[in-house]
C-alpha cells in the first residue's frame, strides 16, 4: 500500500474519535495493555514526560519539547490530533515519522491490528513508542488524548507529570462537573513522580492536593511559582515579548515566543514550572528555556495557535474550540485593530453550542461551515442556531468556500478569523 492508502485503510478499518465521535471511546486499557505486551513494553526504554489538560497541553508538550531539543536531547513529541497530516502525531526533533515507517508498521502488524481491533487513537500510541523505542529516544514528551485515567498514553510511569488546567470539554465522559474532571486527568499522577498543575482552581485544587498527599507526589501549582506577563508583538518579527518572574527567589527571565495567543501567558508558566523539574535529571539551563519557547514553531513544527496566515487582510486560525479557550480567543480579537470581522466557523456534532455561541461577537459577519470529518455539524444547522444568539451570516459546504467568500469580502484593513473547531483549522491549512 502507498502512504495515502495506509491511512486511509486506518481510517476504515479502525473507529476514530477525530472523525466519528463517542463510538471511539473506549473506557478501558485492554486494548492499548495488549498491544503493548505484543510490542515488548517499548515505552520502558526511554524518559519521558507526560501532559494531560483540558486546553494548553499541546502548547506546553510542544515547548517542553523544543526546550529538551535545545539541551541536546534526541526528543521524541506524541500528539492529537493531527492537523494536515497524520505523520505530525508522531516526531523526533521535529520530524515527523517517516511515510514508509507509517506503511511498514501497519502491513508487518496486520494481523495484530485485526485481531485486538483497537481504536485509531490506541493503535497511533502503539506506533508512537513502537517508533521512539527504535530510533532511541533520549526523552519523549507525551500528550493525553483525553482525560487522563483512562487514556491510552496512561501507561507511561514518566519522570514528570504536567496537567495544565481544566475547562468544560468531553464531560460526557470524564464527569459532569469540574471537580470529577479533574479526578479523571489527575491519573495520570503516578507514586513518587513529581507533578505540575499548571492553573490553581478553586473547584480542582483539592483533587490535586488529595491525589498527589495519597501517593506521595511531589505536587507543584505553575501560577504560584511563576508569573508570566505578555508584551507587544513585535512589527517585524511577529515574536511576543514575555518576562517571567519567580515570587518565590526574585528570578526574572525575559524572552520572546512565536505564540500570539493570550492563553501561552498560562503555558509558559506551567512550562517554566516543568523545565525547573526537569532542570536536575537533564541539566537544563535557563538559556535552553528561552531557546525552546522561541524555537517551538521551528523546533517542533506547532500549528493553528493563533497562527497568522496572512497579512492582508489579517487572517488568523486558533484550534480553541471549548468554552474556556474560545474565551481567550474572542478577547484577543477584541484587541486587534481592524475595520470589519469576517468569522469562518464550524463546530462538531456534539459540541454543547449554548456554552460557545454566546461569546462570538455580534458585530461580525459569519461564514458558517463545515469540516470534511463524519463528525462536522451541518452549516445550515450552525447558521439557525447560531441566529438565536445573534450572530447571522452564510452557511458554506466546505471551509475552502467559506474563506474564499471571506477573502473576496474582506477589505486590505479587515480581519479573518478561522476556528470554532480544530477541523475547521486543518482544512483551511
Amino acid at each position: 500500500m502507498t502512504y495515502t492508502e495506509t491511512v486511509e485503510y486506518l481510517f476504515s478499518l479502525l473507529p476514530a474519535y477525530h472523525r466519528i465521535g463517542k463510538p471511539a471511546y473506549k473506557g478501558n486499557l485492554d486494548n492499548t495493555l495488549e498491544l503493548d505486551r505484543s510490542f515488548g513494553h517499548p515505552h520502558r526504554l526511554f524518559r519521558s514526560v507526560h501532559v494531560a489538560g483540558t486546553n494548553g497541553k499541546g502548547s506546553v508538550s510542544h515547548m517542553t519539547a523544543s526546550i529538551l531539543q535545545e539541551a541536546g536531547y534526541r526528543t521524541g513529541l506524541y500528539t492529537s490530533p493531527h492537523l494536515k497530516d497524520f505523520r505530525e502525531r508522531i516526531r523526533v526533533n521535529g520530524v515527523m515519522i517517516g511515510e514508509d515507517e507509517v506503511v511498514r508498521f501497519v502491513e508487518e502488524h496486520d494481523g495484530l491490528i485485526r485481531r485486538v481491533t483497537p481504536s485509531f487513537f490506541e493503535l497511533t500510541v502503539a506506533m508512537a513508542f513502537d517508533y521512539f523505542s527504535r530510533l532511541k529516544v533520549d526523552v519523549a514528551v507525551i500528550e493525553v488524548g483525553m482525560g487522563g485515567r483512562l487514556d491510552s498514553t496512561n501507561i507511561i510511569t514518566p519522570v514528570l507529570s504536567v496537567i495544565t488546567n481544566i475547562g468544560h470539554d468531553h464531560m460526557e465522559f470524564l464527569g459532569d462537573t469540574l471537580a470529577a474532571v479533574a479526578g479523571e486527568k489527575a491519573g495520570i499522577i503516578k507514586k513518587g513522580v513529581p507533578v505540575i498543575i499548571g492553573e490553581t482552581q478553586d473547584e480542582t485544587r483539592d483533587v490535586f492536593r488529595q491525589r498527589a498527599e495519597t501517593i506521595n507526589a511531589p505536587l507543584t501549582f505553575a501560577d504560584s511559582r511563576y508569573r508570566c506577563v505578555l508584551g507587544h508583538i513585535g512589527a517585524k518579527s511577529a515574536m511576543r515579548h514575555f518576562t517571567l518572574t519567580g515570587p518565590a527567589d526574585g528570578v526574572r527571565i525575559k524572552g520572546e515566543t512565536p505564540l500570539g495567543g493570550l492563553a501561552q501567558q498560562k503555558n509558559i508558566q506551567t512550562v517554566a514550572a516543568a523545565a525547573e523539574a526537569l532542570s536536575a535529571g537533564f541539566g537544563l539551563k535557563q538559556e535552553d528555556f528561552v531557546n525552546g519557547v522561541a524555537a517551538v514553531v521551528t523546533n517542533t513544527g506547532l500549528l493553528g495557535r493563533w497562527q497568522v496566515l496572512s497579512r492582508s487582510p489579517l487572517t488568523v486560525c486558533d484550534t480553541g474550540h471549548n468554552r474556556e479557550g474560545l474565551e481567550y480567543v474572542m478577547r484577543q480579537i477584541k484587541t486587534v485593530p481592524k475595520e470589519d470581522l469576517h468569522m469562518v466557523v464550524g463546530f462538531v456534532n456534539d459540541k454543547d453550542l449554548s456554552s460557545v455561541l454566546p461569546l462570538f461577537p455580534h458585530d461580525a459577519k459569519y461564514y458558517f461551515t463545515r469540516a470534511s470529518v463524519p463528525r462536522a455539524l451541518d452549516p445550515d444547522i450552525l447558521k439557525a442556531e447560531a441566529g438565536k444568539y445573534g450572530l447571522s451570516g452564510d452557511s458554506y459546504s466546505s471551509v475552502a468556500e467559506a474563506l474564499g467568500s471571506a477573502r473576496v469580502a474582506a477589505g486590505p484593513d479587515d480581519m479573518i478569523f478561522i476556528g470554532g473547531s480544530t477541523f475547521v483549522v486543518a482544512d483551511a491549512l
